[in-house]
């Protein structure tokens, strides 16, 4: 157990890699962190402790976890740091490997063990701190993370290995969560969970992702309430009618299609066939005509045949997406994809991804053209260069299209943080240049 002097002494810095849903957890701990009076930097080159929170999703994100974690054990082993303790995704699924290949590493942990991650300093978590957070996006915008883990089947995925089964925060707990954010600053909130449209099935006995929205959506303070990573399959209909119907919820879906081939979905066990989710996506667009439609699609599955790429291909071309991401297979130990032959080729694998995205990159385009003269809505995230940088309700940050305009443009008045209404000048493929409403 450390002195308390011992304590004042040791300087931690936390990184964090991955997902919106690890940027949450290493929050989370920041936040205890910093209520036990414990020294937390920036910056990992001024810590004594180094804590990194790992992804283990697909392979490049499993080799930038062991690479980071590679380049902390130099750091130690030369004495640039004390102690490097590891958790998340991929310390949760191989950290007897890990013990094995980089012992300067001090302590393993699993995805969510802020307990014993705290142990390590000497002080117990705080109960009382549930739904308190130190964010680490810029202030106006925090993601809310509804549910841990995912009861889904999907034969490539290694989620529910790492991070267990379906498990949704209660709705007043997530409620007194957006109001603190709120009282922070927060103006939007962007709504995660490994499958969003399964929330409160586990606790509620019923699909309770519409309750929840609308709950939100009387937040005072939330201008914007956005919607992540909502499964296709059994998609709840009446999510639809609460995003069309609430004026601050965006008109803007995440829903992770994956592919469209049949046979490929079967195998892929995604409890949905190419039918049923273009009848989702006429029924959302005609619900909501406005509604920006975001997926993301694997290529190169081991039974993706020529022509289960081409399906994909002419769907993708005739659907139009608003905004779209493409994966490149990877075979994930113990899921039940990992037996079946990697029958597609790296090189093809990819050849298929920079097809769908070269087709995506001139829809984008398309889109994108058809909105100079509009004025729109922008909320902006920061400062680059000459340029304020901010994104419509239609997309989310950091993955999604942004709106630059000169900052010459706003009289060197303050803008990072605020909404602006900007007149649409001109297009790119992933960008929108325009300059304030009131000065044209």
């Amino acid at each position: 157990m450390h002195t308390v002097q011992d304590i004042d002494q040791e300087k931690i810095s936390i990184i964090t890699l991955g997902c919106s849903k690890n940027i949450v957890d290493s929050e989370v701990l920041m936040r205890q962190i910093s209520a036990h009076n414990l020294a937390l930097v920036d910056e990992p080159s001024d810590a004594d402790v180094l804590i990194i929170n790992t992804c283990g999703f697909i392979d490049a994100a499993k080799e930038e976890s062991v690479n980071t974690i590679l380049e902390a054990a130099e750091m130690k082993r030369s004495g640039a740091i004390k102690k490097l303790l590891v958790a998340g995704c991929l310390s949760e699924r191989y950290s007897d490997d890990l013990k094995d290949e980089i012992p300067e590493v001090d302590r393993f942990f699993g995805v969510t063990d802020f307990a014993n991650i705290l142990r390590e300093f000497g002080v117990d978590f705080k109960k009382e701190l549930l739904g308190e957070r130190s964010l680490t996006t810029p202030a106006h915008y925090a993601y809310l993370k509804i549910s841990e883990g995912c009861d889904n089947p999907c034969s490539f995925c290694a989620i529910p290995i790492m991070r267990g089964g379906h498990v949704s925060q209660p709705i007043e707990a997530l409620v007194h969560e957006a109001k603190h954010l709120a009282m922070q600053g927060v103006k939007e909130l962007v709504v995660i969970g490994q499958d969003t449209t399964y929330y409160g099935w586990d606790i509620y006995n019923d699909r309770k992702l519409a309750r929840l929205l609308e709950e939100l959506s009387d937040v005072e303070g939330i201008d914007w309430i956005r919607l992540m990573y909502a499964f296709p399959s059994h998609f709840p209909r009446d999510v639809i009618d609460v995003i069309r119907d609430r004026p601050n919820i965006c008109k803007y879906l995440d829903m992770p299609i994956q592919h469209v081939d049949d046979k490929v979905l079967k195998s892929m066990r995604r409890g949905i066939t190419r039918r049923a989710t273009e009848e989702l996506i006429a029924e959302i667009r005609d619900r909501i005509p406005e509604i920006a439609l975001r997926t993301t699609l694997i290529v190169g599955y081991p039974n993706e045949t020529e022509a289960a790429f081409e399906t994909l291909y002419r769907f993708v071309e005739e659907t139009k997406f608003d905004r779209l991401g493409v994966f490149t297979y990877s075979v994930e130990d113990d899921t039940t994809a990992a037996i079946l032959s990697d029958t597609v080729s790296a090189e093809e694998k990819e050849e298929r991804k920079n097809a769908i995205l070269d087709l995506q990159s001139g829809i984008s385009q398309e889109k994108n053209e058809a909105k100079i003269g509009q004025t729109l809505k922008v909320l902006f995230d920061r400062i680059e260069g000459d340029y304020a940088v901010g994104r419509t309700e239609f997309d989310t940050p950091e993955v999604d299209n942004e709106v630059l305009v000169p900052l010459s443009a706003f009289n060197n008045d303050p803008v990072a943080g605020t909404f602006r209404h900007i007149t649409i000048s001109e297009a790119q493929e992933y960008d929108l240049i325009g300059i304030p409403h009131e000065t044209t």
